[in-house]
């Protein structure tokens, strides 16, 4: 394999980000399939569907798997393992833990399989310009042979460590994430309570020491309205909390903020937010805040 445009690729995934990294990929060039038991799902981003894992995996030289969490990931891997060959690559894209992740690439190693972690970041908005970032994990002579694929998708690169290294530097960001969306949807309803005028809060927030992702990326377009869809979502952005603090224990460390940004977002699954967009959490903290909103 030493042209990109003669590599086969073999999607499994194909949501909201699974979807849309495909559809960069099939737009640069490179020849991918999809599979999903409803194929109109892979059409819909203008992928070629194929009848069943086993086809994929006997047709590709890449399996990418984009798919909700670990769980999955596995049910998935030990459905496709059969039918792989020696010299593929199973690409993994997923949020997961590193702990399964491991496990996975042992027993693709059995088979002569190699196994990459490579999760991302950026959001759904990112993907089709190709400009998401991909934290790696993996021998670095497997990565340098997918690298191809990674340059596709992203405008930052990142090996990160051995398998399972770029699942876990996902889990970190990810908490991350969770921290400033929460905090910033926090503090914003409690300024629109007192009265603030909200555009000038956001104004003072992203020149200030609060300034975050959240402020910079999200709130510009939520105090209009506009919620960002195509996001993950609440309930989503609970696993990823979950995940992280799992890690923490098993890290024998500490979260003290781990549990009020979990709170944040279960209370906005409680409310009925679960399956929206995480941004949505801003609005579970106005409604206990007694109907706040950000916008008219």
């Amino acid at each position: 394999m030493t042209d990109a445009n003669h590599r086969r690729v073999g999607l499994i995934g194909v949501g909201n980000m699974g979807g849309r990294i495909g559809k960069r990929l099939h737009d640069t060039g490179i020849e991918i399939v999809g599979y999903h038991r409803e194929t109109e799902k892979v059409r819909r981003w203008g992928l070629e569907p194929v009848g069943s894992v086993r086809e994929l995996a006997e047709s590709v030289d890449v399996v990418l798997l984009c798919l909700p969490d670990s769980p999955v990931v596995e049910s998935v891997v030990d459905e496709l393992l059969p039918f792989t060959r020696a010299g593929q690559v199973i690409v993994d894209a997923t949020s997961a833990l590193p702990q399964s992740t491991q496990a996975l690439a042992a027993a693709a190693a059995e088979r002569g399989v190699d196994y990459v972690d490579a999760p991302v970041s950026g959001g759904a908005r990112s993907a089709p310009k190709g400009e998401l970032t991909v934290m790696v994990g993996g021998a670095p002579e497997v990565v340098a042979r997918v690298r191809w694929l990674f340059e596709a998708i992203a405008s930052s690169i990142h090996l990160m460590g051995p398998v399972g290294s770029g699942h876990l530097t996902k889990i970190l960001n990810n908490f991350l994430n969770a921290v400033s969306l929460a905090a910033t949807s926090e503090v914003m309803v409690a300024g629109r309570a007192a009265g603030l005028d909200v555009h000038a809060l956001l104004d003072v927030l992203s020149v200030s020491s609060g300034r975050n992702y959240a402020v910079e990326t999200r709130f510009p377009s939520i105090i209009e309205g506009n919620y960002l869809e195509g996001g993950i979502t609440v309930d989503l952005m609970i696993k990823d909390v979950v995940s992280y603090l799992d890690q923490v224990t098993r890290l024998h460390a500490v979260s003290p903020a781990g549990s009020g940004v979990l709170s944040a977002f279960r209370l906005a699954s409680t409310l009925g937010y679960g399956d929206q967009i995480n941004n949505r959490v801003v609005d579970a903290i106005g409604d206990a805040a007694g109907g706040v909103r950000l916008h008219s």
